[in-house]
């Protein structure tokens, strides 16, 4: 069903006839004869239109707007993170750290959480590279003397490189 105006008149089966007030994200606010305010999905199939007025107002993004939106913006700071993989060997095995103190406790942790955290760090340092490069009041010298900062800690970071199992995923740094 395509997105109501407010002041469309609409049948429903059980509440009568009604009036689209309001039109939310997900939800319809309908007056009907029986049942007053009611608050309806817009995927409701008992809903049916009788009329619509003749100048729609528009009440806000539709569903499809939202959704081009937040693909623009997710695209635009690499907020959307493709699937990695991690390398074979390491799959179902763990990283133990074990202190020089004996008296004190060694830390377990699963690979695949150690990894998903170094993805998640390596994404968040593009999202903060494409933040830098974009903003509006830095100049290209402070771009530069940032991006230099984020190389290096490319850099420091190709030690997890044998975590991932495709080499177009690896952490670089400074090329010679």
């Amino acid at each position: 069903m395509e997105d109501l105006a407010v002041g469309t008149r609409v049948s429903h089966p059980a509440y009568g006839e009604g009036l689209v007030s309001k039109s939310h994200l997900t939800v319809y606010e309908i007056f009907f004869e029986h049942g007053g305010k009611v608050e309806l999905t817009k995927y409701n199939p008992d809903l049916k239109i009788l009329s619509e007025p003749d100048d729609k107002p528009r009440t806000g993004l539709s569903l499809a707007e939202i959704e081009e939106a937040i693909t623009f913006v997710m695209d635009k700071y690499q907020g959307i993170t493709f699937d990695v993989k991690i390398a074979d060997k390491w799959k179902g095995g763990k990283l133990v750290m074990t202190p020089l103190n004996e008296d004190l406790q060694s830390k377990e942790v699963s690979m695949e959480a150690f990894f998903h955290k170094i993805v998640m760090l390596r994404d968040r340092l593009r999202v903060l590279e494409q933040n830098i490069n974009n903003h509006p009041k830095l100049d290209d010298e402070d771009r530069l003397h940032l991006q230099q900062y984020i190389t290096r800690a490319y850099g420091s970071l190709t030690t997890f490189n044998v975590l991932f199992a495709e080499k177009e995923d690896y952490f670089r740094g400074q090329k010679k």
